[in-house]
């Protein structure tokens, strides 16, 4: 496809006879607990989707190998109730069927889009002078894109016989030049060249899973969804995404909202360098779910300085056009707000 044909995803592109109902979700990874920027994001979509009527559905997504962690989502989903979000089914395990996976990247190996890959981290920085600046994703350049492989995608659990005889097989999506482009809720369009950015990206792993891109696209058309609220990070996975959408013939999402992170004071994404900012170890300290609420409200723009409040009185207080475009930081003295209403 040429740069000056884009293909564009506009909100409210179906068919009025077509359109489904208002569905979002909440998919949390159960590699960790949750932290104070994932607990506000999921905030943010919780209320977002009740203030919209929306429906709200429920996904595990435990197909990470082996950074998944037991037990994490019982915990992720325990601390989302305490925190006072609710929603409207059950949780989708991925892992429970892969069947699905299977059946899209036979359509795509069909049609040609696919192809075997074996590189190696260091392979591809060797076919490369530089790396994207900044990026933690490499550009992938097309190494075993027009080699003879000879195989077919084979997915299943790591320790399966069939996926161990393809000796490390990953599989990746040929992605056209050009631009590809949606509306974002805060951002306007955005437009996002997956080719020169990342390249061909990675849809099966080499432990024989799927890979996020391509899980995250056939699980939110299966459950509906049509309302997408994540974080800044995300904003280029879109891209990709919509790549798929497209060749798997899926209608995608009609509403995108890319949310401004929670950063350190290093004005890195907040993670454990940051120290202990899970919602659990506070909780565990005895501050009130309300503190925890009080401070995310205010990160959020829905008032004007740290106070206690419900989820209820967040959904009330939050208004997404008066929040914030910037990253927001975590700091000492939010630390120190928080200890101070220690039960």
């Amino acid at each position: 496809m040429c740069a000056d044909q884009i293909p564009t995803i506009q909100s409210n592109q179906n068919e009025p006879n077509e359109s489904p109902s208002p569905t979002t979700r909440f998919a949390p990874s159960p590699t960790g607990a949750l932290h104070l920027g994932n607990a506000r994001t999921f905030l943010i979509n919780w209320a977002l989707a009740r203030q919209g009527g929306e429906r709200i559905v429920f996904r595990i997504e435990d197909l990470d190998g082996p950074r998944v962690k037991p037990g994490a989502d019982v915990q992720a989903i325990e601390t989302m109730r305490w925190l006072g979000l609710d929603w409207d089914e059950e949780p989708l395990y991925q892992r429970q069927d892969l069947s699905r996976y299977q059946v899209a990247i036979n359509r795509l190996y069909e049609k040609g889009l696919v192809y075997p890959c074996q590189c190696t981290r260091k392979d591809i920085e060797a076919a490369q002078s530089a790396p994207n600046a900044g990026d933690h994703e490499m550009r992938y350049p097309g190494i075993c894109r027009d080699l003879e492989g000879g195989l077919k995608p084979e997915l299943g659990d790591e320790s399966d016989e069939r996926v161990g005889a393809l000796g490390g097989v990953a599989w990746r999506l040929r992605v056209p030049e050009g631009e590809i482009s949606f509306i974002d809720e805060l951002r306007g369009e955005v437009r996002v060249d997956v080719q020169k950015g990342v390249g061909d990206f990675v849809i099966a792993t080499k432990l024989g899973l799927p890979a996020y891109q391509l899980a995250v696209v056939l699980d939110d058309a299966m459950q509906g969804v049509t309302h997408v609220v994540r974080g800044h990070d995300l904003l280029q996975s879109t891209g990709r995404q919509l790549w798929l959408y497209k060749f798997l013939e899926l209608e995608p999402p009609t509403r995108y909202t890319h949310l401004p992170l929670i950063a350190g004071e290093d004005g890195r994404r907040l993670a454990k360098r940051h120290g202990d900012t899970r919602v659990d170890h506070y909780r565990q300290s005895g501050v009130r779910s309300e503190r925890i609420i009080g401070l995310l409200a205010y990160w959020s723009g829905a008032i004007e300085r740290r106070q206690e409040m419900s989820a209820v009185e967040f959904l009330e207080a939050f208004d997404l056009m008066k929040m914030s475009r910037e990253e927001m930081v975590f700091g000492p003295r939010d630390h120190a707000w928080l200890m101070a209403g220690t039960l």
